[in-house]
């Protein structure tokens, strides 16, 4: 059975919005928040790039690096990565804390709160010229990134089904592709007029607008937790702080989702690193290299919300989530493949291209609807400690990976690339083994 036609998509797309009020609320809160963040992430990703330290790390951690002879501007990654795995170990258990003490109502607003207060605090931080802001803005927008979509992708799973999640989420990952879109458009037409610091505030404008969805949105998860007879998102959630961690270790769902995650941040990282190089010597300037990742960020994101659009919810409704989890893993291990045979810059950007767009279209989609079907706790504890946690301790342990292989050459990293990038595959076919006992929501668990 082919995939509809586009007019028969866009008619059908036109049918849901308007049988569907959480829908509306569900593609702005998420428009709102992946463009808040590409709006940032270009910023970011330039300072990641910077050969030069004292434009990144405080002065006397170059002083301190320099008296016992290394210069920190050939570790930049490898710091900043490193940082941002820390700073996520310790957030861990206040995040923790907050879930299970607090209702929904009260930890929802308050983590994109925080995350306000901080963008008006870097605001002021940008225009004081503070020695070190460049690394802990990289590694807060880091944190910024995985807590918030990992809290949007749990409201979701309150707020729709496994049915609803499967005709749904390729239409509101298609709403956040669009923001992703307009992000880097922002960044690249502001950049040169307003400067770096006042896109910040842009970004909070974003994320108070993420505020009033929720509000929006939590009558329709109330709703949906009485029809199936669930435990109510209104009371505190209760249970150790450190939940999501046990509930990895006892669970083979969720082990298999973190082996998976682990390893596709490891085909990312060893990619993006290389990818940081090629830009130190071809885009030497911040604003340049600034624009480079928004122009390579408008390309993923374009191809991401075709896919989106014309592909996953057919794939997800048609199939289930094994072709969604398998195909990028599979793409992933071709690109890998020619990478190594002809490592040239272009290749490495399409290639980065294609494994971005896979990931945000069809993996990220396919594994969101599978926390529709397990318990509350998985849902919100285990899926940030999976999303965070796991997260960054794969980009540890591959950014310095990566700084021993480089070394020995591009056509190394690529091929130890290969190597990550089947183990990616066989954690998504285990995914799809163990996907099929949950039962088809989360009451049974």
């Amino acid at each position: 059975m082919s995939p509809p036609s586009f007019a028969h998509r866009v008619h059908r797309f036109r049918d849901a919005l308007a049988g569907s009020p959480p829908l509306w609320w569900s593609l702005l809160y998420f428009f709102s928040l992946l463009c808040g963040y590409y709006v940032l992430r270009p910023v970011r990703d330039a300072m990641g790039a910077s050969g030069n330290a004292e434009a990144v790390f405080p002065r006397w951690l170059v002083d301190w690096a320099a008296g016992h002879g290394y210069a920190l501007g050939d570790y930049t990654l490898q710091v900043l990565f490193s940082g941002t795995f820390l700073a996520m170990v310790a957030l861990q258990p206040l995040y923790g804390a907050l879930v299970a003490r607090f209702p929904r109502r009260v930890f929802l607003p308050v983590v994109y709160l925080v995350f306000i207060a901080c963008l008006v605090a870097f605001h002021w931080l940008f225009h004081t010229g503070v020695s070190g802001r460049g690394a802990a803005f990289f590694i807060w927008v880091a944190v910024f990134n995985l807590f918030a979509v990992t809290v949007f992708w749990s409201f979701m799973a309150d707020v729709f089904d496994n049915e609803d999640a499967r005709k749904v989420y390729g239409y509101i990952g298609a709403g956040g592709t669009i923001g992703a879109l307009a992000g880097p458009a922002i960044t690249r037409t502001l950049v040169g007029t307003v400067g770096v610091a006042n896109l910040l505030l842009v970004s909070a404008v974003f994320l108070a607008v993420c505020l009033l969805c929720i509000l929006k949105l939590r009558p329709w998860a109330i709703r949906r937790e009485r029809r199936h007879g669930e435990a109510s998102g209104e009371e505190a959630m209760g249970g150790s702080v450190l939940a999501g961690l046990r509930l990895i270790l006892e669970r083979p769902l969720l082990r298999a989702l973190a082996l998976m995650l682990f390893f596709g941040v490891g085909v990312g990282t060893l990619l993006y690193n290389e990818q940081a190089a090629i830009v130190r010597e071809y885009f030497p300037g911040a604003e340049a290299a600034t624009r480079y990742y928004a122009t390579l960020d408008w390309a993923v994101n374009g191809l991401t919300l075709v896919v989106q659009l014309l592909l996953t919810r057919w794939l997800l409704r048609r199939f289930g989530v094994a072709p969604a989890l398998l195909g990028p893993a599979l793409a992933i291990l071709a690109g890998y493949c020619l990478l190594a045979a002809s490592p040239l810059p272009l290749m490495v950007a399409i290639v980065q291209v294609v494994l971005r767009g896979g990931e945000f279209s069809l993996a990220k989609p396919a594994r969101e609807t599978l926390y529709t079907r397990v318990d509350r706790e998985s849902r919100y504890k285990a899926k940030a400690a999976i999303d965070t946690v796991v997260y960054r301790g794969g980009d540890l342990a591959f950014v310095w990976m990566h700084k021993g292989l480089a070394a020995l050459g591009s056509g190394i990293v690529f091929l130890t690339g290969i190597g990550v990038a089947a183990g990616m595959t066989a954690a998504a076919w285990a995914v799809v083994r163990a996907q099929r006992e949950l039962p088809e929501d989360g009451r049974a668990q």
